[in-house]
């Protein structure tokens, strides 16, 4: 069965636990359960073998675990004689089984079990006299990987995540991101390294700060693997949300992955891969959402350590993070002397243009620009995303970019490359084809301006272009004479002073000259105006849809008068009809 069925089948536990649980907690029975039977299928084959090897090296009087995981063929393993259809065989006792057969598991296993609270949920269940009819509805469920891929696995994870957020009024952005998005993302992280990527024997690193469920990661891992299955991804990663970093840790398990890579807690505030560097790197951080209860913690680090730190660019606003994200990424890339990185971050249209010169998210894009770090920024169609139907960007950066993209910039606008989705889900009601991510994939790999159906889709830019500076235009204080006020003090003294209510000022790109400008632009409309030197500001922004945008002349007036011409008949003969 597909990931949608098998996902309703599994949901359909929740109707046993109506009444007694509320609909915003089925999600907390649904998911450790479905967790526990996907690892419990795991091992099943290899479970003999791992007894009798227990029992040999427990009598040799020797630390077994090696051998247990060598046994097991996976990354842990569990030590019980019982398994989830065993389990089933002693109903009086069910709940002292289920504990100590999720006890038995290794210490990675029982500490995903922690994080979803399994102990107290178990309780529950008792109580309720629900804990045996649960456990037996999924011991009944086959997730064993020849019938459920790891990738369907994943998907089930997702659709089952998304089902508990809309019943919970959570946002379910929050826990992944659509696979075709990440599919996207991970075609552009490694079409430039194809040529190293295939090699034999390669192995490289590649981190999520915001990982959720691991869709980010297992996506990559996929990708590599079908082009080069010798290659090695070595997977790391953060997730703040319990629930999520349990489904993730599970799902690193099961892959094979050493998941003390995967750290609980909160990227930014507490980073938990201090001092590492990857290769590749992809994230999609929650949108819009404020730093203020890290915001101490951050602010020291800015302050403390600048470009020592992660945040020393700047920091932006306290009502939207996104950006500080983007500044941990940049501060995780390898140096460019070993090998350099590159990473995909997913953002929301604010990044690009926010703040003007001098603001923190100024200076953060000011930062990325001059150091030559943007190759491209793809904007994506509205409605993609379960919990938003807003513009999404992605943003690709990296400090080893190939000799023809140094200096510039690729915007790619893929809005228009979307199709209808059957069913909605949440808020996302399209999604791109194979054929569209093939496509933005090829706009990006060939590096060229491009147009379809007579409208940009990709336009390629100095990194200069976005920057500007911003001037203070002063004109002189007058008295009610008219005669111009002089300071008359200080270095001010014979100056003519400024009038603080006739004070505007003026945005200069980068590429034209400051004093050009002002004679051209502002001194034929204020003869007497001067540029205030010292309050002078570089700033950066990237007007990404001024960039696509295609002038539309108006309809002929004729066709236009026309037009209201039937439509005012069309009202007096509805009135004539009322009074007759």
């Amino acid at each position: 069965m597909n990931h949608s069925t098998l996902s309703s089948f599994i949901w359909s536990v929740a109707d046993l636990l109506r009444g007694d649980f509320k609909q915003s907690e089925y999600g907390k029975v649904i998911l450790p359960f479905t967790v526990l039977r996907r690892l419990d299928c795991v091992l099943e084959a290899t479970k003999p073998a791992v007894l009798v090897e227990l029992d040999a090296k427990q009598q040799a009087g020797l630390n077994p675990e090696p051998f247990l995981l060598r046994k097991a063929g996976q990354s842990f393993y569990n030590t019980s004689p019982l398994d989830m259809k065993k389990l089933m065989g002693d109903q009086d006792h069910i709940r002292e089984n289920l504990y100590s057969y999720v006890q038995s598991f290794s210490p990675a296993v029982r500490d995903i079990f922690e994080r979803f609270d399994f102990h107290t949920l178990v309780d529950r269940l008792a109580k309720s006299d629900l804990l045996y009819q649960v456990t037996e509805k999924f011991a009944q469920i086959d997730l064993h990987p020849d019938v459920v891929s790891n990738s369907q696995m994943g998907l089930v994870f997702e659709e089952l995540i998304r089902k508990f957020a809309e019943i919970s009024n959570e946002t379910a952005g929050e826990h992944f991101t659509p696979r075709e998005v990440i599919r996207l993302m991970v075609n552009l992280l490694f079409i430039e390294d194809d040529d190293v990527l295939s090699k034999p024997g390669v192995v490289r690193t590649i981190y999520d700060p915001t990982a959720g469920t691991g869709g980010m990661l297992s996506i990559a891992g996929e990708y590599l693997d079908e082009h080069n299955p010798e290659a090695r991804l070595t997977m790391f990663g953060q997730e703040l949300n319990d629930e999520s970093y349990a489904i993730c840790k599970a799902d690193m398990l099961i892959k094979g992955q050493d998941v003390a890579n995967i750290m609980p807690g909160n990227t930014l505030s507490d980073d938990g891969h201090l001092h590492k560097k990857f290769d590749y790197m992809l994230s999609n951080p929650p949108f819009g959402v404020e730093w203020k209860k890290v915001e101490s913690v951050i602010r020291k680090e800015h302050e403390q350590q600048g470009f020592n730190g992660r945040f020393g660019p700047g920091l932006p606003r306290v009502s939207d993070g996104s950006l500080l994200f983007l500044l941990h990424l940049v501060n995780k890339m390898r140096p460019a002397a070993e090998g350099g990185s590159r990473f995909g971050i997913v953002l929301n249209g604010s990044p690009l243009f926010t703040g003007g010169a001098g603001s923190g998210e100024s200076e953060i894009r000011r930062y990325v620009l001059e150091n030559d770090l943007v190759e491209a920024i793809i904007g994506l169609p509205t409605d993609m995303f379960y919990n938003t139907g807003i513009s999404t960007y992605v943003w690709i950066l990296s400090n080893r970019k190939p000799e023809a993209r140094r200096g510039y910039v690729q915007l790619i606008d893929a809005s228009g490359m979307w199709q209808k989705m059957r069913k909605s889900l949440g808020n996302k009601r399209r999604e791109m084809s194979d054929a569209h991510i093939a496509e933005v994939t090829r706009l990006f790999g060939e590096f060229q301006e491009g147009e379809q159906n007579d409208r940009p889709v990709s336009r390629i830019f100095k990194n200069a272009d976005f920057g500007y500076r911003t001037i203070t235009v002063e004109r002189p204080l007058r008295d009610a004479a008219g005669k111009i006020v002089l300071g008359e003090k200080g270095k001010l003294k014979g100056k003519p002073q400024s009038d603080s209510s006739l004070r505007d000022t003026e945005n200069v790109p980068l590429s034209e000259d400051v004093e050009s400008y002002f004679k051209r632009e502002v001194l034929p409309h204020a003869p007497d105006a001067w540029i205030a030197q010292d309050k002078t500001k570089v700033g950066y922004e990237i007007p990404f849809n001024r960039h696509f945008y295609v002038f539309q002349p108006p309809r002929p007036l004729a066709e236009i008068d026309a037009e209201l011409k039937q439509c005012t008949d069309r009202i007096l003969t509805m009135i004539a009809g009322l009074s007759a």
